[in-house]
């Protein structure tokens, strides 16, 4: 096996280990209460075992002989739980046996050797005390572990659940060909053999040792993996069957007479492996994730990290009775979660390649909106297509009837045949030349109609393209998925530790915890939702005598509950203690300088959103939770990194419920593209209520600021024009689609409880977009966060509601300030200079000369806008097509140049556009007729160029 595979094998064990540690910690809390739970009992010993074996199997023999005493002491527990004493001083020394483990597994992922005496002072201390407390288990006991439990027998029970784990696991990497079969089967033959040797199942131990002696002797390891499966499949069949009599000993090609039956251990054999000092097995291991920030840290944790590898030696801050510090302990309790019996077939996938999928879908719905615009682009085309297909038969009919008529009146009135023009049909070369046309024309109407079928293929493939998207971003989103439990299971220790340090008994209820949250989300959760509970548990549970005094039980209540809320995530973290005193926030706020008038003003929503402020604490002294005023802030900055928010309501007496919401998904969402200022930006449909237009009727002026009624209440609104001054050269035209509302528009959007109303230029219709990440060493601007990119490659940024809404009521009144973006290099002055040109309307009936003048204009920098007549100018005017100045012709079909500069300046929105006219009448005549129009210069064909480029400069400037 090649040193890579084996490293990848050792990364995966020690992940799988520290999955364990969850099911180790659930057996063991709670116990001094509610007694031992025989599912949760069975379910550790199965957990030990396995890091027992894999640790052997693996190299980490201190590891395995951790687990190896640790799983003895289970298996007392188990069978002696009668006759033990089960108190908090018990509860205590199986959770500080399994903190060993921890820092051993961590350890080993981060290549941390364990300082001198660590050993000796920490592991040997707990699991001495846990052996005289539980002492060696006996010959008795393994017999009675095999005995029937609640109306179960433990054999099947394994075989049904830890063997189908094992095999299921086998049958994934047999079916995927994976490179690493060979070491997959040896770690089975090694686990499965173990616990035949527990369970005294001799066969079953001789078939494993005969699979493992074929494996190392035959090269072919596909067919000794399959026949190892069917082996071990059959051999569950009859245990399951009850017939373990029957069970095969080896696989085909190896007699069972060369297997040597194994012998089990005596009483008088050793049981417990002895701990000697760590060897640097794991050098070569690379690092994973560092779990501390140093080996200090991790093998001797500070105060502040007690509530996860205390110290014998901390000091109690309080001293306590051991007695009243095992009877607060007793009252935590957890909310069970129901536990699924049937393991899924499974296959790891490192987490960078999850990433790296996801990264890929983000670009395929990129893809999909640009093919979307791109079939938008063709069926417009296709459309205007036909409709000059349309006009050039009409017009070839007009043209083909006049002539007809003209040369019907030239005929002479009898022919060499004696025919009048009525009775016989005549032909010339004009004729056969319309002809000719005609039946082009029907070539091409044929041609338009194939490519009207074909796009109409094509939008339905689009649709199924996008409802496999759909499908795809559904399974990805759940491959992506982690149970919230995967945090949220360190909470009841951490808790209980702060019970017993504290004197402050609390119990922590867990509702939802298998709720799938995204796996970055949940990374991203874990730090706040910490901070929230060592919150909850200094700042708002009472201590016992205040909770007697006002009719409470002693025991405080901490609850944790998730579920889904349309595509968010929503998490409540809820207390039964005193609530946050508001007149406390209001005196702290006055302390740190806030208004007087306003802090009389505020509603107590708003005095409750001070206590997100840096540096913003209602406790008078600093302890080792709280005080330091770092910790609200933080929480609210971790989850605007993930889009996501949270608010509070609190009741005096009866506790406070913080409420977090998170997107389902960081990849894809769903927005409502707006214009503000010439600036596309992009809203999240999740916060946004309404969209409607403004009208003016509803504007109500309140006092220094301006509202509108909403659903029979006053709701605040902003105009975001006077808010965001983008001061960097952009582009200004809009999209190719046309917007939803053209006109000034309102978002009704949400925060928390609390409605505000965002005015916008116009808004485009919802569409679903991939979400990137902003990179570089100039930070977003405030209000903003990520961007995503639209189907014609336009880079859009995504408003964050509530930093933006945060943002506005910090910043100063009366005067709007400018957004504050990355460090301006430039000048106001100087910024103006950069901003893009103008646009110019072109209007001509030439094709040619329009081509030719929007060639030296754009060379120029400008926009350029084109129309073929004077009616078509002036239906692009009354579109909105923001137009700075016209240069026009004066000879045009339909409206000439001459009525077109009349209309437009008798339209007061447009009499100020500047007109140049450009024609080939150099006469005085023509000249004083347009100037006399309205005209502002005239210029005459062949025009100079240089002449015209600057006259235009000086008209638009």
């Amino acid at each position: 096996m090649s040193h890579e595979k084996e490293l990848e094998i050792q990364r995966q064990f020690l992940d799988e280990a520290q999955a364990y540690l969850g099911t180790l910690e659930a057996a063991v809390l709670g116990i001094a209460q509610q007694g031992i739970d025989s599912g949760k009992i069975n379910a550790a010993l199965r957990a030990a075992h396995s890091i027992k074996g894999g640790a052997g199997m693996m190299g980490y023999h201190e590891l395995s002989a951790l687990a190896h005493r640790l799983e003895d002491s289970f298996k007392v527990l188990k069978v002696q739980r009668n006759s033990i004493a089960l108190d908090g001083e018990l509860e205590a020394l199986l959770l500080g046996g399994i903190d060993c483990i921890a820092q051993s597994i961590a350890a080993s992922k981060n290549q941390i050797v364990p300082p001198e005496g660590w050993l000796e002072s920490q592991v040997e201390s707990i699991f001495t005390q846990l052996h005289d407390r539980l002492g060696d288990p006996q010959d008795e006991d393994a017999q009675s572990m095999l005995s029937p439990e609640d109306g179960q027998d433990i054999v099947p029970l394994l075989f049904e659940t830890e063997v189908e784990g094992c095999l299921q696991r086998l049958e994934s990497v047999l079916n995927a060909q994976d490179p690493c079969l060979r070491e997959e089967v040896e770690v089975l033959a090694q686990e499965l053999g173990g616990l035949g040797e527990m369970l005294q199942i001799e066969a079953f131990v001789q078939l494993c040792e005969s699979i493992a002696f074929h494996l190392a002797q035959s090269p072919d390891i596909t067919s000794i993996a399959t026949q190892a499966l069917q082996a071990w499949r059959r051999s569950q069949a009859l245990v399951l069957a009850g017939q373990l009599d029957l069970m095969p000993r080896s696989i085909p090609g190896i007699a069972a007479e060369t297997i040597e039956p194994i012998e089990f251990s005596s009483s008088d054999e050793p049981t417990i492996v002895e701990v000697h000092p760590f060897h640097a097995q794991a050098d070569d291991l690379p690092a994973i994730d560092l779990i501390a920030e140093s080996e200090e840290e991790l093998f001797y944790p500070q105060a502040e990290e007690e509530i996860f590898y205390p110290e014998p030696e901390a000091e109690e801050p309080q001293p306590v009775a051991a007695s009243t510090r095992s009877d607060r302990a007793s009252a935590y309790r957890v909310a069970p979660e129901p536990i699924e019996d049937e393991p899924d077939n499974s296959v790891r996938v490192p987490m960078k390649q999850l990433n790296t999928l996801n990264d890929l879908f983000g670009e395929l719905t990129i893809e999909r909106n640009r093919l979307d615009l791109h079939l938008k682009r063709l069926r417009s085309m296709v459309r205007m297509l036909s409709q000059r297909v349309q006009v050039l038969d009409e017009a070839n009919s007009q043209w083909r009837s006049t002539y007809d008529k003209t040369q019907l009146r030239q005929l002479p009135p009898e022919n060499d045949f004696n025919f009048d023009a009525l009775e016989f049909d005549r032909y010339g070369e004009v004729h056969l030349v319309a002809q000719s046309v005609m039946e082009t024309i029907v070539q091409i109407q044929e041609v338009t109609s194939d490519i009207e079928l074909g796009l109409e293929d094509s939008d339905q493939t689009s649709h199924d393209l996008k409802k496999t998207a759909k499908q795809l971003q559904t399974n990805l989103s759940q491959i992506r998925m982690r149970p919230l439990s995967d945090v949220v299971e360190r909470f009841p220790k951490a808790l209980r530790e702060l019970s017993l340090q504290y004197d402050k008994p609390v119990q922590l209820k867990l509702q939802g915890a298998n709720t799938l949250v995204d796996r970055n989300i949940l990374e991203a959760l874990s730090d706040p939702l910490m901070h929230l509970i060592r919150n909850a548990f200094d700042h708002g549970i009472e201590n016992v005598q205040l909770r007697r005094d006002r009719g409470k039980p002693e025991t405080g209540s901490i609850e944790i509950r998730a579920f889904h809320k349309g595509n968010r995530t929503q998490i409540e973290i809820r207390d039964d203690g005193g609530g946050i005193p508001l007149d406390r926030v209001r005196d702290r706020a006055r302390q740190m300088g806030l208004d007087e008038t306003l802090l009389a003003a505020a509603s107590d929503e708003e005095l409750l959103s001070l206590i997100f402020e840096p540096g913003f604490s209602t406790k008078d002294q600093v302890t080792a939770l709280s005080g330091r005023g770092v910790g609200m802030d933080v929480v609210r900055s971790n989850l605007r990194q993930v889009r996501g928010e949270i608010t509070v309501n609190t009741e005096a007496g009866v506790g406070t419920v913080f409420t977090i919401s998170v997107p389902f998904t960081l990849s894809v969402a769903r927005v409502v593209l707006a214009e503000s200022n010439g600036m596309l930006i992009a809203f999240p449909t999740d916060v946004i209520e309404e969209m409607s237009v403004l009208e003016a009727d509803r504007v109500i002026q309140t006092a220094g600021s301006e509202a509108i009624g909403w659903q029979n209440s006053l709701v605040q609104l902003v105009r975001l024009g006077n808010w965001l001054k983008f001061h960097c050269p952009r582009q200004m035209e809009g999209l190719e689609t046309p917007p939803v509302i053209n006109v000034p528009t309102i978002l009704i959007v949400n925060q928390g409880t609390q409605m505000v109303a965002l005015q916008v230029d116009r808004c485009w219709g919802e569409q679903e977009v991939a979400i990137r990440r902003v990179e570089g060493n100039l930070p977003m601007p405030a209000g903003f966060s990520n961007c995503t990119i639209l189907g014609d490659g336009r880079v859009v940024p995504l408003v964050n509601v509530p930093d933006l809404l945060h943002w506005l009521a910090a910043a100063p009144a009366p005067t709007p300030p400018m957004l504050p973006t990355a460090p301006v290099l430039l000048t106001l002055a100087s910024a103006t200079t950069i901003d893009r040109k103008p646009t110019i309307l072109v209007v001509d009936d030439s094709i040619n000369v329009r081509r030719l003048l929007a060639l030296t204009l754009e060379k120029a920098g400008y926009e350029v806008a084109q129309a073929k007549d004077g009616e078509d100018a002036l239906e692009k005017l009354s579109t909105g097509l923001p137009i700075q100045a016209v240069i026009c012709d004066i000879e045009m079909p339909r409206l000439d140049g001459y009525g077109f500069l009349a209309k437009v300046k008798s339209m007061p929105a447009f009499e100020q556009i500047p007109i140049a006219m450009l024609t080939s009448r150099s006469g005085d005549k023509h000249r004083q007729l347009a100037m006399s129009l309205g005209a502002t210069a005239y210029f005459s064909k062949p025009y100079n160029e240089q002449t015209l480029l600057q006259t235009l400069e000086q008209l638009v400037a």
